[in-house]
C-alpha cells in the first residue's frame, strides 16, 4: 500500500463521506416511502390504484438499493486500486513502452475506460434483464442490449479519444496558456455534440421518423406555431423496442432543433396530454434554459480548465497517490479524482437550478395551453407508467432530484391554473 499522506487522507475522507451521504440519503428515502407510501396521495387518486402504488414502492426500493450497491462495490474496488499503487505501476509499465507522452496518456485512460466497462457490463446487465424486466419495462433482447454497448463503447473511444488527444499535446504543447486552447476545444466539441447529437449520434441508436398520425402533427404544429418555436419537426423514436419508460425531449440547436417522442408515450397518452408535454418542452427553449444551460457548462468548465493548469504543477498532487514525477496525463486523472469526489456536494446547486427552469416551463406550458389540466393528467399518468415515487424524502429530492417532486410539481399547476383562469 502507499503511504497515507495528509492530502491521500484527506481525499479518502472526502470520497467515502460521499459514498456516506448517498447511502445515508438513500436509506432515509426508503424508508420515508415505506412510512407514507401507502395511501394513493389525492390528485393520484384515479390513475393509481393501492395495487399500482405497491409496485411503485417495491420498484423504488428495488432500484435505488441498487444504484447505491452499484456505487459502493465500484467505489471500494477503486480505492483498491489506489490505496495499492496500482496506477503507478501503470503509469511505469506504460512509460517502458516509449510511446511518448501523448501516446502513453492515451493507452493509460484506455486501458482505465476498458477496466471500467468491463466492471459496468454486469451490473447494467443485473438492472435492464432482471430489475427492469420484473416490472415490466424491459422489452430489449441481449443482442439489442450488446449492439447498443458496443456502438457505445466505439462512439465514446471515439469523441473520448480525439478530444482526449487533442488536451493532451496541448498540455505538453500549448505553452501557458494550454489550458484556454484545451478550453477552446472542449468546449466546441460540447457545441458540436449538441448540434449533431439529434441528427447523427442520436439515429445510430434508434430510429426516428416523423409523426404518422395526422390530427397530432396537426395539433403540433398549431401549439409549435402558438409557441412560437420554429424547429426541424416532430419525431416518434422506437423507445418500446428497448423499454416501456414513456418520455418526451427537446434536443438540438440551430436548425437541428426538433422534439422527440417516445412512441411509448404516443401509444399511452391522448393527444391534449401530448400537446401539453409539448408546451412544456417549448417552454425550456422560449425561456432561453438550453441556450442558459450551454452558456453555464462554459463558464464553469473553464474555470476548470484553469484550476487543472495550476494543479498539474503541483508536486504535491502526485506524490500524494504515490507517483514520484509528473506527468501530464497523471495530472489530468487525478485532477478529474478530486473532481469526482468533490461534484456529489456541488450537484444539488445544479439540480436546484434546474427544477427552477421546470417550474418555469410549467408555468410556461400553462400560459400557452390556457389551462393546466392537460399536464396535470400528463402527469398523474407518466407516472403511473414509469413507476415514479410518489412520496421522496424532501431532503433526497433536494439532493438528487433535477425536476421537482410531482406532487409537489402538481400543486404548483393547480395554483397557477387557478391564477390563470382567474385572470381571464
Amino acid at each position: 500500500m502507499i503511504p497515507l499522506t495528509p492530502w491521500l487522507t484527506f481525499y479518502l475522507v472526502l470520497f467515502l463521506l460521499g459514498l456516506a451521504v448517498e447511502l445515508i440519503l438513500t436509506t432515509t428515502n426508503v424508508r420515508h416511502l415505506r412510512t407514507h407510501g401507502h395511501m394513493v396521495p389525492a390528485p393520484f387518486v384515479g390513475y393509481i390504484d393501492e395495487d399500482r402504488l405497491a409496485s411503485i414502492t417495491d420498484y423504488t426500493i428495488d432500484t435505488e438499493r441498487f444504484d447505491v450497491l452499484t456505487s459502493c462495490v465500484g467505489g471500494l474496488c477503486f480505492l483498491v486500486v489506489i490505496l495499492y499503487g496500482l496506477l503507478p505501476v501503470l503509469q511505469g509499465w506504460l512509460e517502458g513502452l516509449h510511446w511518448g507522452v501523448v501516446g502513453s496518456g492515451l493507452l493509460f485512460f484506455g486501458v482505465l475506460a476498458a477496466i471500467q466497462v468491463l466492471f459496468s457490463i454486469p451490473f447494467d446487465y443485473y438492472k435492464t434483464f432482471i430489475i427492469e424486466q420484473r416490472y415490466g419495462f424491459n422489452t430489449s433482447s441481449v443482442r439489442t442490449w450488446l449492439i447498443d454497448m458496443v456502438k457505445g463503447m466505439c462512439l465514446g473511444a471515439l469523441i473520448g479519444g480525439v478530444l482526449l488527444l487533442a488536451v493532451l499535446w496541448l498540455v505538453e504543447y500549448g505553452g501557458a496558456l494550454w489550458w484556454l486552447w484545451a478550453w477552446g476545444v472542449f468546449y466546441a466539441v460540447q457545441l458540436l455534440l449538441v448540434v449533431f447529437y439529434p441528427t447523427v449520434i442520436a439515429p445510430w441508436f434508434n430510429d426516428f421518423v416523423p409523426l404518422d398520425d395526422q390530427e397530432l402533427e396537426g395539433k403540433v404544429r398549431g401549439i409549435m406555431e402558438a409557441g412560437g418555436l420554429t424547429v426541424e419537426g416532430v419525431f416518434k423514436m422506437d423507445a418500446g423496442k428497448r423499454s416501456r419508460h414513456t418520455n418526451a425531449y427537446f434536443t438540438g440547436l440551430g436548425k437541428t432543433k426538433r422534439i422527440v417522442l417516445f412512441d411509448t408515450l404516443i401509444d399511452a397518452h391522448p393527444h391534449e396530454e401530448i400537446i401539453s408535454i409539448l408546451a412544456h418542452e417549448i417552454g425550456h427553449w422560449r425561456k432561453g434554459h438550453v441556450f442558459k444551460n450551454v452558456i453555464l457548462v462554459g463558464l464553469f468548465s473553464l474555470a476548470l480548465f484553469y484550476a487543472a493548469s495550476v494543479c498539474l504543477e503541483w508536486e504535491g498532487l502526485y506524490a500524494a497517490f504515490g507517483f514520484e514525477h509528473r506527468t501530464s496525463y497523471v495530472g489530468l486523472f487525478l485532477v478529474a479524482l478530486w473532481w469526482g469526489a468533490v461534484s456529489p456536494f456541488l450537484s444539488p446547486i445544479g439540480n436546484w437550478l434546474s427544477r427552477r427552469f421546470e417550474r418555469q416551463a410549467d408555468l410556461f406550458a400553462v400560459k400557452l395551453m390556457s389551462r393546466s389540466r392537460d399536464l396535470k393528467n400528463a402527469l398523474r399518468r407518466l407516472a403511473k407508467d414509469n413507476l415514479s415515487n410518489l412520496y421522496p424524502h424532501p431532503v433526497y429530492a433536494w439532493v438528487y432530484y433535477s425536476h421537482p417532486p410531482l406532487r409537489e410539481r402538481i400543486a404548483f399547476l393547480d395554483q397557477v391554473g387557478k391564477a390563470y383562469a382567474t385572470k381571464q
